[in-house]
């Protein structure tokens, strides 16, 4: 098992996926048809006019992916400047061929300057795994729970410790070695997760749609 990387090289390693790949979605993920999946997921439970916090945006792909399919308005945050550089070059071309708004800012999922009860819909993509340990995991779903109205929608998708031990126990079962955790994720726990925050959210679905997602 690879040697966990601290939060600053993690944060540097986003940095360098951020210069190397633009605004390709390969910026946040190799994994292009899994992210169309997720962004299939989401848009599902998006509503015209809702008022969107995009969490852990990167490059913005899927952020502008959403508001090309619903009528909302979505702010897109992440924590490294170079990712929102090329989310607003993307959304510069793009204004034009969208249902809703869109724009981008630096934010912390743990210290969000955003107020609270202001969102109808908070998104959180692949964000908490790059956090390091369950505190400030913890931490930054709380902080999505201070933000969004209440009776609002919390979208959360991360890989869990669950969907990783699942995947790789169908490897072995066809003689292949096991997939290790990136040396820059920590997977949430699911139980963990939702015990963790029963008294911010009550929880209406788990999808499992892609991988260990």
């Amino acid at each position: 098992m690879p040697e966990k990387f601290s939060l600053e090289q993690i944060r540097q390693f986003w940095v360098r996926q951020a210069i190397k790949h633009g605004q390709s979605p390969a910026a946040s993920w190799s994994d292009s048809a899994a992210i169309d999946l997720e962004i299939r997921e989401i848009v599902k439970r998006l509503d015209d006019g809702d008022r969107v916090l995009d969490i852990g945006c990167a490059n913005g792909y899927s952020t502008v992916a959403l508001a090309s399919q619903k009528e909302v308005s979505i702010r897109g945050l992440d924590y490294v400047s170079e990712m929102i550089d090329q989310a607003r070059a993307r959304l510069s071309g793009l204004k034009d061929n969208l249902l809703g708004s869109v724009e981008f800012a630096e934010g912390d999922i743990t210290a969000l300057k955003e107020p609270p009860d202001s969102y109808d819909k908070v998104v959180a993509v692949r964000v908490l795994i790059s956090l390091g340990d369950w505190n400030l995991q913890l931490k930054g779903l709380r902080e999505c729970a201070r933000v969004l109205k209440v009776g609002g929608l919390f979208l959360l998708s991360e890989a869990t410790l669950q969907g990783w031990y699942q995947l790789n126990k169908f490897r072995r079962e066809w003689g292949l070695p096991d997939i290790p955790m990136p040396p820059f994720n920590q997977y949430l726990d699911q139980e963990r997760v939702s015990k963790g925050v029963a008294q911010d959210f009550q929880l209406l679905e788990v999808v499992d749609f892609s991988s260990t997602y």
